[in-house]
C-alpha cells in the first residue's frame, strides 16, 4: 500500500474534487440560487396605439411647419387683421405671388370717420422710447405735452410713382398728426419705400414708413393709439400701422385705395386727395412684385416701386 504522500498519489484521491479549494460556508452570505430567465413583457395594445398616435402627431406638426411656417403666435395675423409693424416670419415663396394686374376699385371715396364726441382742446401727448424697435434713422421724438386738437394740415408726399396729397386731421388724432409732421420735418421718410401692397378683398392698402423696408423698422419710440369704436377704413383713409399690442405705433402708416375690413384699432389721422388715389390705383393695378419675398398672406412689395423723395409740410 502506498503511503500518503508517496509519489504518484494526490491527497484526498478518494474524496470529492473541486476546481478550486473549497471555502468554508460563511453565515449571511449564502450562495446565489439559480433563477430562470424572465421573458420580456409584452406591450399592451393601448400602449402601441399611444406610441403610433404620438409619432403621427409629430409628423403632422413637422409637415405643417414646412407648409405654413412658424406657429400662429409668431406669424402675421390673417388678412383681415394684418396691418402690423412686426417682421413677417412666414414669408411665402415669390412664386406664390401673382404679377397679374389687380382688380381694384376706383372713382369715389368713402366718408371719413368722425368722432362721436370731440376731444378736449388741447390734449396731452406722450412719446415712449422703444429700445426694441430698429431705428436706423435717428430722430428726436416730439416733446411730451399739450397739443391742439382742432384744424387740418396739408402734406404732400413726393414719390417715384407720383405725388400723393394728404390732409392731416387733428380732430381725429392730434398726437399722431404731431408725430407725423415731426418725422417728416426731420427727413425721416426721405428715401424710404412702401414695402407692402395688398390687393386682397378686405385688405386693399399700401403700407409705408419703414426705414428698414421689411416691416420691422420704426423711429425708436412709440405713440399712443387714438381710436374709437366707430372707426372705419374705406377708400381715401390714412391710418397708422402697429403691432398686435396697443400703443405700439411709430412711423409706419397705410393708405387705403379700396376696401379694408379690420377692427377699429388703427388710428385714422387723415385723408388722401384724388390725385393721390389715382397714383395708388396705378400702383395697385401693377400688382405685387413676384421676384421679392411676400408677407405670407398674399401681400408683398409693389411691382411699381413707391419711394419717397421728399415730404413737404407747411
Amino acid at each position: 500500500m502506498n503511503q500518503p504522500g508517496a509519489p504518484g498519489e494526490r491527497p484526498e484521491a478518494s474524496g470529492p474534487r473541486y476546481p478550486y479549494p473549497q471555502q468554508p460556508h460563511q453565515p449571511g452570505f449564502p450562495y446565489p440560487q439559480w433563477q430562470p430567465p424572465v421573458p420580456p413583457k409584452k406591450t399592451s395594445p393601448a400602449a402601441v396605439v399611444l406610441i403610433i398616435g404620438s409619432v403621427v402627431v409629430v409628423i403632422l406638426m413637422a409637415l405643417a411647419f414646412l407648409a405654413w411656417g412658424y406657429p400662429g403666435f409668431l406669424r402675421e395675423p390673417d388678412a383681415k387683421g394684418a396691418i402690423g409693424t412686426a417682421q413677417p416670419t412666414s414669408a411665402s415663396p415669390a412664386t406664390a405671388l401673382s404679377s397679374a394686374p389687380a382688380e381694384v376699385p376706383s372713382g369715389g371715396r368713402a366718408p371719413m370717420p368722425k368722432r362721436p364726441k370731440p376731444l378736449a382742446d388741447p390734449v396731452t401727448c406722450a412719446f415712449t422710447p422703444d429700445p426694441t424697435s430698429p431705428a436706423p434713422k435717428k430722430v428726436v421724438p416730439p416733446p411730451d405735452g399739450p397739443v391742439s386738437s382742432s384744424g387740418t394740415v396739408s402734406v404732400r408726399l413726393t414719390t417715384s410713382a407720383g405725388d400723393i396729397g394728404l390732409t392731416l386731421d387733428r380732430a381725429l388724432a392730434p398726437c399722431t398728426v404731431v408725430n407725423f409732421l415731426s418725422l417728416a420735418e426731420q427727413g425721416f421718410y426721405d428715401g424710404t419705400s412702401c414695402h407692402r401692397l395688398s390687393v386682397t378683398a378686405g385688405l386693399q392698402m399700401l403700407q409705408c414708413g419703414d426705414p428698414i423696408g421689411d416691416g420691422t423698422g420704426g423711429p425708436g419710440y412709440t405713440i399712443r393709439d387714438e381710436v374709437f369704436p366707430e372707426l372705419t377704413y374705406g377708400r381715401g383713409v390714412l391710418a397708422m400701422a402697429k403691432t398686435s399690442q396697443p400703443d405700439s405705433g411709430g412711423s409706419q402708416f397705410f393708405v387705403v385705395f379700396g376696401d379694408v375690413q379690420v377692427s377699429p384699432e388703427y388710428t385714422v389721422f387723415g385723408s388722401i386727395d384724388d390725385a393721390g388715389l389715382g397714383v395708388l390705383d396705378n400702383v395697385a393695378r401693377g400688382g405685387i412684385d413676384p421676384s421679392k419675398p411676400g408677407m405670407g398672406d398674399g401681400s408683398g412689395p409693389p411691382k411699381i416701386p413707391v419711394t419717397f423723395t421728399h415730404v413737404t409740410t407747411p
